[in-house]
């Protein structure tokens, strides 16, 4: 409807309006009962007027406000979709915003995760080389204790029980730094597994985020599951700033990060470990079995020449106008004469010498005996005759040159005798002598058979089940 008048502010207008007083007024006591009800014709014009007037009045007004009003209502309608698209665009920003640290969070969980069962595997890898290293460690206890029954005098703490012990003690080290690896790990693995679940618990909240900005982001004023709810607007006070929720995700970012660099660290120290330890271990074993070698080597080479010796049966090797009757004596040694001989096959040597020298010394002692045997017929010869010849009569029972010579025969006799006797005392405790040291070369000899035995079918046998390098470093 157009509008009639323009707005614009009217002046107010003063009426005076007559009373009915003075003398020629209508409020005389004369006329009073046919005044009381009536207006005067001036006052009715001026209620007309006045009336007219309040009309014009409010109807203007009444138009001045409905032209604000819709002039109010076009600029609230503008105001409103401006603030609405304005809210769109920031919820829109918001959600680029939250969607990026999502991203992020979301490969940072996948990385650690990858870096979680990287680690995880190693730590499989720990587990099977420490598990591995009980065999060693069983053969090499085994080898040393059995070789605690090798016989006296070959017990001794030979070049392989120095690298049985360093072995074991080796394998002990080892083993402990396994274990505090795998603690390690274990550790390690804890900690991804706690930053991992932080950075899901964020990225679950900025995923429950997400999906409301994006719900509210399609709400318009046409949307049908829009109401009321006057109380949003209230001031949370547990309510984050966009600096506070930055920092808390950049935060969980970095610690994660952190984490998962510790955890390549220890993975590469891990395969160094199992690097080293595996060839340490390797190592170790082949010094052992090189030292079992050269010693199962120095019992056969002694064992052959032995052999050698007593099949052949004679003393090529001794100089020349010596036997070995003589060569036993201490005037001898036996290392000058054999220098590349070894320990056992000189003591099996000196055992077969051994043995021709006891047999020669019993026949001195049947000798020996034989000899005095032989001496006390002519002591009693000359005894007898000493007998007979005292039983002359008188002077018949005479000092003569006969007696002088039985006398001195039978002292020459007894002397024979006791020095017979010594030397036969002497030549029984030389074969007694004889007999020890042969037995006690022969046990040494058995001993050295022992050990032999020990270290070759024992020992040496029983380390061909040593754990390779790939199972000692894990990967079997």
């Amino acid at each position: 409807m157009a509008q009639t008048v323009p707005p614009c502010e009217l002046p107010c207008k003063e009426y005076d309006v007559a009373r009915n007083t003075g003398a020629y007024t209508s409020s005389g006591l004369a006329t009073a009962s046919f005044r009381t009800s009536k207006y005067l014709l001036e006052e009715w014009f001026q209620n007309c007027y006045a009336r007219y007037h309040q009309a014009f009045a409010d109807r203007d007004q009444s138009e001045r406000q409905r032209h604000e009003s819709q002039q109010l209502a076009t600029e609230t309608q503008a105001l409103a979709q401006r603030t609405q698209q304005d809210s769109t665009r920031t919820v829109g920003e918001r959600l680029q915003d939250t969607h990026s640290w999502k991203s992020e969070l979301q490969r940072e969980m996948e990385a650690l995760a990858a870096e979680t069962n990287l680690l995880l595997a190693q730590k499989q890898r720990l587990e099977r080389a420490l598990d591995a290293t009980e065999v060693p460690f069983s053969i090499t206890t085994d080898n040393l204790q059995c070789r605690e029954r090798r016989e006296h005098p070959n017990l001794v703490r030979d070049h392989v029980e120095t690298e049985l012990l360093k072995e074991a003690e080796l394998i002990r080290n080892i083993q402990e730094l396994l274990k505090r690896t795998i603690m390690q790990a274990v550790s390690q693995i804890r900690l991804n597994r706690e930053h991992k679940e932080t950075c899901e618990m964020d990225w679950s909240d900025k995923m429950e985020a997400y999906n409301i900005d994006e719900t509210c982001g399609r709400h318009h004023s046409q949307s049908t599951e829009v109401q009321a709810h006057p109380y949003s607007t209230t001031f949370q006070e547990s309510a984050s700033t966009p600096e506070t929720r930055a920092k808390f995700t950049q935060d969980n970012l970095c610690r994660a990060q952190r984490e998962r660099l510790a955890s390549a660290n220890l993975r590469v120290l891990v395969d160094c470990i199992l690097r080293d330890t595996s060839e340490d271990l390797r190592l170790q074993c082949d010094a052992v079995n090189l030292a079992f070698g050269r010693r199962c080597e120095e019992l056969e080479d002694a064992r052959y020449k032995l052999h050698h010796h007593l099949h052949k049966g004679h003393w090529s090797g001794l100089p020349s106008g010596h036997s070995p009757k003589t060569w036993v004596g201490p005037a001898w040694s036996r290392r000058s004469i054999y220098p590349g001989m070894g320990a056992q096959a000189q003591g099996e040597l000196s055992c077969l010498q051994t043995l021709r020298e006891i047999t020669d010394q019993e026949h001195n002692v049947a000798a020996l005996k034989q000899a005095i045997k032989d001496k006390e017929a002519p002591l009693h010869v000359a005894q007898t005759r000493l007998y007979l010849r005292s039983h002359r009569p008188n002077m018949e029972l005479c000092r003569d040159a006969a007696q002088f010579r039985l006398l001195s025969e039978v002292e020459e006799l007894n002397m024979s005798l006791t020095a017979l006797r010594e030397k036969l005392l002497e030549a029984e405790q030389s074969l007694r002598n004889l007999e020890d040291i042969h037995m006690s070369l022969e046990k040494d000899i058995a001993a050295m058979t022992n050990s032999l035995f020990i270290d070759r079918q024992k020992c040496m046998a029983h380390r061909t089940r040593y754990p390779t390098i790939l199972q000692l470093a894990g990967y079997q």
